[in-house]
This record gives C-alpha cells, sequence and structure tokens, in this order.
C-alpha cells in the first residue's frame, strides 16, 4: 500500500517532505517503521546507493506534508537522491480501507476491465502513483497497456467483490485515435461527440 511521496530535502540533515498517500500518517510514518522504496512506477530504485527500504526516525507535521527523517539518510545530499520516490508499507490482504471510495493497490490489481456498456476491456496490471493523480495501468485484451487516470470521472465503478472496474470511455481513452487519413470513422457518440 502506498503511504507517501518523497518531495525535496528540508534543511541540511537529510529531512524529506512527504505528499502523505495514507489516512493515517501518524501510524505508517511512526518511527522504527520501515517502509518499501518504489519508483512511480512501482518497481525498485536502481543505481548505486538507491535502498529499497527506509526506517523512519521520526516524522512531524508541517503545514499539508510531512516532514520526515529516515535513519538511513543523514545529508541533504541523500536526501535529495529520494525526490519522487513513492513510500509504500505492506499491509494485511484482508483490511481495507476507512472509507469506501478508496481502495490499496493489491485490491485494484486483477480486477477486470469494462466499459459502461458492458463491453470487455482487459484487466489491471498495475497501480501508477503520481504527483497529480493515480493512473490504472489496463492490459487490453487485444495485448496493449493502456493508462486509465483513476479518478471518479474516469471509473465511476469500483466493485472488488464482483471483481471488475467499469471505465467511462472517451475518444482516445482505451483505443488510439487515428488520424482522419488512417481509417477514422465519422461516427458519433451518444453524445454527439
Amino acid at each position: 500500500m502506498v503511504v507517501g511521496r518523497i518531495g525535496r530535502p528540508h534543511g541540511v540533515m537529510g529531512e524529506v517532505s512527504v505528499e502523505p498517500r495514507t489516512d493515517e500518517p501518524d501510524q505508517r510514518f511512526a518511527p522504527d517503521a520501515v517502509l518499501a522504496v518504489l519508483t512511480p512506477a512501482g518497481t525498485a530504485p536502481h543505481g548505486a546507493g538507491r535502498s529499497t527500504s527506509l526506517t523512519v526516525r521520526s516524522a512531524r507535521k508541517h503545514q499539508s506534508r510531512l516532514l520526515v527523517s529516515f535513519a538511513e539518510v543523514n545529508d541533504r545530499d541523500a536526501a535529495e537522491a529520494l525526490r519522487g520516490l513513492i513510500l509504500a508499507t505492506t499491509v494485511d490482504p484482508d483490511e481495507t480501507p476507512e472509507d469506501k471510495d478508496e481502495y490499496y493497490d493489491h485490491q485494484l490489481i486483477g480486477l477486470r476491465v469494462v466499459t459502461g456498456t458492458g463491453k470487455p476491456v482487459g484487466h489491471v496490471t498495475q497501480v501508477r502513483h503520481g504527483a497529480a493523480q493515480d493512473l490504472l495501468v489496463v492490459h487490453t485484451d487485444d495485448g496493449r497497456d493502456v493508462m486509465v487516470p483513476f479518478v471518479s470521472q474516469l471509473v465511476p465503478t469500483v466493485d472488488v467483490p464482483r471483481g471488475r472496474i467499469v471505465v467511462d470511455d472517451r475518444p482516445g481513452l482505451l483505443d488510439p485515435v487515428l488520424d482522419s487519413g488512417e481509417g477514422a470513422s465519422s461516427e458519433t457518440g451518444k453524445d454527439g461527440a
């Protein structure tokens, strides 16, 4: 489960700003908590000196962010190297968020994706956590990977018990938009667009 995104360094002692992605920051960023470190694509960081986990030394609130220090990070340069990385923790597979409109990544991965008309699209293979919004990576039935912004306007229904997500398909969202010279259709949708 993603709990935060590391921002810029704060000061010279290795403290970093963290944009919390959890309703329980006091619990998730408690001293001695060990957090996994991931790239925004969900992979382990690569390169010399890039750790795959960090141990929280301390955390304090500062405006809308947290300021966090980690046992493994002792100076501004090391803190700068963490900028943009995602912090995650493991959760019990049966644990669910308190808010009914929030989901843990493991709840979404593997769900079938259908359009509002029930047309099968594919299944969710990954959740990417960006600075502005999360993206669902959907592997389509025809073998492509498409990214769908995980916002209620495009994903109006998430039905974990039934194992499906409904996507409001829009031109270019699930199928590539073709230039008029490449066989694009002149048909319009139900909204006349």
